[in-house]
């Protein structure tokens, strides 16, 4: 019989198949991930505490129920519980039809500028117009950027959470850049 303090210090991928061979040793997994993943919902439900609390408690349930179907893909095991919780968070949104609100901060936008080129210096004047633009991409565009910048995710591990190659990702991702590069030139 394995002691909790014994499994914490196993690798993620020792922990996995215990977890799927008993459900007990998935509390492990669920103490690394429970504030990563709550931080993600609670600032894509726009700060709602109690419901990011659900929504991550939700996530934590189906991973465990279909523990059985994660494969190791080469991506991080976080990778799989983050598309978990934004599929949760979706499905909420399309439930109460309410809009998804992106938390920004201030150094992620300046990050945001200068990938997509854009400006040398980011006055507050920039960044709420920068911010103006994101709010008019499309949903997925804004997940995509939201996760990349502001939840500072790997090209990897986004590519994972949308079930596209790595180099899908980086295009996708630079489209969209450069799509918000084009509108700052000719909104000058």
């Amino acid at each position: 019989m394995l002691r909790k303090k014994n499994i914490i210090n196993l690798p993620e991928s020792e922990v996995i198949a215990l977890a799927k061979k008993h459900s007990k040793y998935f509390g492990v997994l669920y103490d690394r991930y429970f504030e990563q993943l709550f931080c993600f919902i609670f600032k894509k439900i726009g700060g709602r505490e109690d419901l990011a609390g659900d929504l991550t408690q939700q996530t934590f349930m189906k991973a465990m129920a279909n523990i059985q179907k994660y494969e190791d893909r080469g991506f991080p095991f976080s990778s799989w519980l983050y598309r978990i919780a934004q599929n949760e968070v979706l499905m909420f949104f399309r439930k109460s039809k309410k809009n998804i609100e992106v938390a920004i901060d201030e150094n992620r936008v300046v990050d945001l500028a200068g990938e997509a080129n854009i400006s040398s210096s980011m006055s507050m004047e920039n960044q709420e117009r920068l911010i103006e633009m994101l709010n008019g991409l499309d949903e997925d565009q804004i997940e995509l950027i939201e996760l990349r910048f502001f939840q500072g995710l790997s090209f990897k591990e986004v590519s994972n959470i949308y079930n596209i190659t790595e180099a899908n990702a980086k295009m996708r991702t630079y489209r969209i850049l450069e799509r918000i590069r084009k509108n700052w030139e000719t909104e000058k």
